[in-house]
């Protein structure tokens, strides 16, 4: 089973998201059988690639609200991130533009790292305060998950994969997506928002029965030893 995620690591509902899905994959019977691919999306394509300030400061200004108000408005993330043993710093979060990190995902995906990848630029992001621009720093987040730094480095100071970052986006234009994250399972459901475990859960298992639909191999006829409401056969 094939599970395509579009995310930003700049969204916070994203990394959320993520631990309720593996959540439910750790309860869903057939969980060898997953396959979970990362796609790239952007919030802000426009954002420059080493912000200044943290992200209270870009909510503020956008918003026009008072620290208190956009502090306020994290304590429920804050919350639910916690719920899930995940740890947001919002007061240390960079709003740096993605796009070198996400060309780092793509790369590590060559290595069968993409996962270990987004993992670890999520919490870089979140709970650690780097900076996701910084291009150092880049590398030696790719070096922690087992990347080549000569390799990285040549990556993100290119262009490399940039069309591939694009791409996702053109794909999750075509679907319809306005909003991460999105997940789509089997090119037959999807799923938009970090919803609960359960409908994550609920989702795999219908995913897999559509897969494999039950075969009925013997026809009951009325020879057969069956019993019904009414009576039973020999």
């Amino acid at each position: 089973m094939k599970i395509e995620i579009w995310s930003d690591i700049a969204c916070p509902f994203c990394y959320i998201g993520r631990r309720r899905l593996e959540n439910a994959i750790e309860q869903f019977e057939h969980n060898d059988d997953v396959e979970i691919i990362w796609r790239s999306f952007q919030l802000d394509p426009s954002a420059p690639r080493q912000a200044e300030g943290t992200a209270i400061d870009h909510l503020m200004k956008k918003m026009g609200a008072s620290r208190e108000q956009v502090e306020g408005m994290h304590t429920n993330l804050t919350q639910q991130a916690a719920d899930l043993g995940l740890e947001f710093h919002f007061d240390s979060t960079r709003p740096d533009n993605s796009l070198d990190a996400h060309r780092l995902i793509h790369l590590a995906a060559h290595h069968g790292l993409q996962g270990d990848m987004k993992e670890r630029l999520q919490k870089a992001y979140f709970t650690d305060g780097l900076s996701i621009g910084n291009r150092d720093t880049l590398v030696q987040l790719g070096v922690e998950v087992g990347l080549d730094a000569d390799e990285v480095r040549e990556v993100i100071e290119g262009d490399a994969y940039t069309e591939d970052v694009r791409a996702d986006i053109r794909k999750a234009q075509m679907l319809g997506v306005n909003g991460v994250p999105f997940f789509v399972f089997d090119n037959r459901y999807a799923i938009s928002g970090a919803q609960p475990a359960e409908l994550f859960l609920e989702t795999l298992e219908r995913t897999w029965s559509d897969a494999h639909p039950l075969v009925t191999v013997a026809q009951t006829d009325a020879d057969a030893g069956v019993c019904t409401d009414e009576s039973c056969t020999t």
